[in-house]
């Protein structure tokens, strides 16, 4: 018959296996960071060229705009009216994407809590065992 192991060999086994655990749980939420982190930095240099081009339509907009009012009233007044359109655009939309970034929520590694927390319930419900 094999001889169960003590009491203090239990407990150092289960501290060994419990900052296992937690050091893998440690590299899997700075892996999801990272991928996080490296899908976020594309998408933001995808949206900064693509408002670049958009800012230089937006400029060829409003020349046309300018022109075609220039038809009906002076270029002075055309000009005017439609500088007035653009920063009450642009207000609009400060506004809107202050509202969103008040919203937002920090990156978090939302696998690697989750797999935390699920250990701790599990050695929660077999310490009490």
């Amino acid at each position: 018959m094999a001889a169960e192991p003590s009491v203090g060999a239990l407990v150092r086994r289960a501290s060994e296996q419990l900052s296992d655990l937690v050091r893998a749980e440690l590299q899997l939420a700075k892996a999801e960071l990272a991928q996080k982190g490296r899908s976020a930095g594309l998408g933001g240099g995808l949206l900064g060229g693509a408002t670049a081009v958009a800012y230089i339509g937006l400029m060829a907009l409003a020349g046309t705009a300018v022109a075609l009012l220039a038809l009906v009233l002076e270029v002075w007044a055309a000009a005017l009216i439609v500088t007035g359109a653009l920063f009450l655009v642009a207000a609009v939309l400060a506004l809107v994407g202050r509202a969103r970034l008040k919203r937002a929520v920090p990156p978090v590694p939302r696998r690697a809590i989750d797999g935390v927390r699920s250990d701790i319930d599990e050695i929660k419900e077999r310490v009490h065992r």
